[in-house]
């Protein structure tokens, strides 16, 4: 989305549109199927949370709805792809963001290099949930239909275990560190994907660099 974009939904004054209908329709797309295939693979993977399983209306149920809320969340990891793919290269702000990074869990925003529209932290979320969801989907398609693995490919089918598993592990680990990020480290951050709007406060202080970028945009505009 560029800060054009910001004339196709009304914000109020002093606010800036960071996130469209769309962009935040795919967000809780993939967010909330997440969260289902999140609780129920607990469920499975543990005993002592086999309870979540049946709050969610019995094992059975919960076996039944885990794949069809994998493809729902597969269909969210395309359409974030296609979205923000083109946004997340790494530059050299990005990696002098990184030498920086304790600087961010501090909340020392004034020492931290000018970020754009995404931080390096947010791209490598973004990559990590791409690659991680999509060996989620494989290795879940294959527990999903073992019947259709040839025996003498079952090897198969001990990989697509293994993988399923530590990438459910490795997209935990993203989310929490992406829960922080958007609650904690950049208060705002979660408003703006409900509304779609962030105050100029709130980009100058986390977007410098976007900031700049969108005003530079808006003086151009303007003169022309």
């Amino acid at each position: 989305m560029t800060p054009s974009a910001s004339t196709a939904q009304r914000v109020p004054p002093g606010h800036i549109l960071r996130y469209s209908f769309r962009e935040r329709l795919v967000h809780w797309l993939a967010a909330l199927s997440y969260i289902y295939l999140l609780v129920t693979g607990l469920a499975f993977w543990s005993p002592w949370l086999f309870w979540i399983a049946v709050a969610l209306g019995g094992a059975p149920i919960s076996r039944m709805l885990h794949p069809w809320f994998g493809l729902v969340f597969i269909i969210g990891i395309i359409q974030m792809y296609g979205l923000w793919a083109s946004q997340m290269g790494f530059n050299d702000v990005d990696r002098a963001w990184m030498k920086s990074m304790s600087h961010y869990i501090q909340n020392q925003d004034e020492s931290m290099p000018p970020a754009g529209r995404y931080n390096a932290g947010q791209k490598m979320l973004f990559w990590g949930f791409m690659i991680f969801g999509t060996l989620l989907f494989l290795s879940g398609l294959v527990l999903w239909f073992p019947e259709y693995i040839p025996w003498s490919l079952r090897w198969v089918r001990y990989i697509s275990v293994v993988v399923h598993a530590s990438s459910a592990m490795a997209t935990v680990g993203l989310f929490l560190i992406h829960v922080y990020m958007g609650v904690f480290a950049e208060r705002g951050a979660l408003d703006s994907v409900i509304h779609g709007d962030v105050t100029e406060d709130f980009v100058r202080r986390f977007h410098p660099g976007w900031y700049k970028e969108i005003m530079g945009s808006s003086t151009t505009t303007t003169r022309k």
